[in-house]
């Protein structure tokens, strides 16, 4: 596969073989749309009309979205197929992929186990020494967690 991308391409941005197995393989052309907005009929059949005659199947991505009308256009009978992989897909495929992402764990802050276990000092127990250690291991560790809960941003 490799990428055209230039002026004069026909509006074709790529062109590639998709290799299913060894006896199943397709001529591919692409296309990419960087959009906000939703990539309408006109703009398939357009790409389309760029296809014909120089490939089994196309791929058309967008940072956007695809009209209902689009996709359906995209899938019409006694044409060739193309495919749609709209903006949040491709997050999905780069996610997956990890392509360009360095993936990493978060961790939010339980307030119901702190509130319970705050809640705690109120009961006295046969060993009220204990206790007060506990609690004061609590605080310790505790009054450093709500500080980082507190400055994190929510996401």
């Amino acid at each position: 596969m490799f990428v055209t991308g230039k002026s004069g391409d026909g509006g074709i941005d790529g062109v590639g073989i998709l290799q299913v197995n060894p006896f199943v393989s397709f001529n591919i052309l692409f296309q990419c749309k960087r959009y906000q907005g939703a990539v309408t009929p006109s703009q398939i059949r357009d790409f389309r009309g760029a296809m014909m005659g120089r490939a089994d199947k196309g791929i058309m991505i967008t940072t956007g979205t695809f009209t209902l009308d689009a996709k359906k256009e995209a899938r019409r009978d006694g044409v060739p197929p193309i495919e749609l992989v709209d903006g949040e897909a491709l997050i999905e495929m780069f996610e997956r992929l990890e392509l360009g992402l360095i993936p990493r764990t978060t961790y939010d802050v339980d307030d119901k186990f702190f509130d319970d276990f705050k809640k705690c000092q109120d009961y006295p127990t046969k060993n009220s020494r204990r206790q007060g250690k506990n609690l004061s291991l609590f605080h310790t560790a505790w009054l450093p967690l709500r500080h980082i809960a507190n400055v994190m941003p929510k996401m």
